[in-house]
């Protein structure tokens, strides 16, 4: 299998600049690191296919001679060595590259799951928080699922030192208590012995270096407020209350750490005919005495627009009917809710004197008195064969 381009693979051109190449390496290094994407291999394989591109594209020569002779270009090299990248190991790449995450070294998600915390080789990185936000959403949009664009305000990576906190490049020098490890330790004598402790470095804060200059702009904080917008993909079915997370697109964390979630809490709006119960939607339906007794046809709204339904002669008040497959649908399933429509027979409140009189000529026919049949289920009955 061909090697893909090491350009390609970082998303950058032959004329980019190595500040360019680094910064396109550290996009991809902390989107496929294997701390964030645990157990996916292609994620991992990803991640060290950036490491080996940027391994040859930050080196002058190595750049050069690829520029030149293409992935050949490593078999030709002088010691016949070839350009190396494809054997790193994880440990290679976090000692080799680990300055681009700020100066620290050392791997930037063994902090993903909180605060900051202890990485490898000692040293110690920041994870940006959380941020929440609501979301409100029709019942149309619900039933279907919608894209919503939304603007976020929050702690951003501050453009001018790209988030390391520092004036240039080089206003780091490793930190002289310990050496650049972010952990310092100590042999204490016990009864039992010597006994050795590890602790988080006080004088660099566990980064395993310090900062000579700060950057003007965030003053040292790799940290500036800034608004994005955010576009969430809401999947259908979702309901009040419920929570989605989107992650990285929380706060920025300083020195190049892992940002935090977004998370996204639903609201529904309501509805102006239509309420929702679980996966099904009701709707009340009212109709006239008269249409009831001879039948009709009326429109009811649905969450996919305007529905015909047919009222058959003699239909009692109280009867449900059901629209198959017209409620909203389970989230990340195919089923579907139905719509419950509930007929109400609507009495009218005040007669004209002809009004009266023809139904006063009315209400002693046989086929105006009430004769319920046995076999006629009762409202609750309905109710429970509907649910169940």
């Amino acid at each position: 299998m061909s090697k893909r381009d090491y350009y390609d693979i970082l998303g950058v051109t032959r004329s980019s600049t190595a500040d360019e190449i680094k910064k396109a390496y550290r996009k991809m290094a902390i989107k496929y690191h294997p701390d964030k994407n645990p157990g996916d291999k292609k994620s991992e394989e990803n991640f060290k296919e950036a490491a080996e591109a940027y391994e040859v594209l930050s080196n002058a020569d190595k750049k050069k001679r690829y520029d030149q002779f293409g992935h050949a270009g490593g078999a030709a090299s002088a010691n016949g060595g070839g350009y190396g990248g494809g054997n790193m190991n994880m440990e290679d790449i976090f000692s080799q590259f680990g300055d681009i995450f700020g100066g620290g070294g050392g791997s930037p998600f063994d902090s993903f799951f909180g605060g900051q915390q202890q990485a490898r080789g000692g040293r110690r990185v920041s994870r940006g928080s959380n941020l929440r936000i609501k979301v409100k959403l029709t019942l149309e949009e619900i039933a279907k699922g919608v894209e919503k664009k939304v603007k976020v305000n929050k702690q951003i990576s501050c453009e001018t030192c790209d988030g390391s906190g520092a004036k240039d490049k080089s206003s780091f020098h490793t930190c002289n208590t310990c050496n650049g490890s972010g952990s310092v330790r100590r042999v204490t004598n016990t009864i039992l012995g010597q006994m050795q402790t590890t602790s988080t470095c006080p004088t660099c804060n566990g980064e395993g270096s310090e900062i000579t200059a700060k950057c003007t702009v965030c003053h040292g904080e790799g940290l500036t407020r800034g608004e994005e917008t955010i576009s969430i993909n809401i999947p259908a079915g979702v309901s009040e209350g419920m929570q989605l997370s989107m992650s990285g697109k929380g706060n920025a964390a300083a020195r190049g750490g892992i940002a935090g979630d977004l998370i996204i809490l639903i609201e529904e709006l309501p509805h102006e005919f239509l309420k929702r119960e679980g996966n099904n939607i009701i709707y009340d339906l009212h109709i006239s005495f008269i249409d009831a007794a001879i039948g009709s046809s009326v429109e009811v709204p649905t969450i996919d627009g305007k529905a015909k339904i047919k009222i058959e002669p003699g239909t009692q008040g109280g009867k449900i009917l059901r629209l198959k497959a017209k409620g909203v649908p389970e989230v990340n399933s195919y089923h579907r809710g139905d719509q419950l429509i509930y007929v109400n027979i609507w009495t009218p409140k005040a007669l004209s004197k002809d009004e009266r009189d023809l139904l006063d000529q009315l209400k002693d026919s046989p086929n105006f008195r009430p004769q319920p049949g046995k076999n006629e289920k009762s409202f609750f009955d309905k109710m429970k064969e509907y649910f169940e």
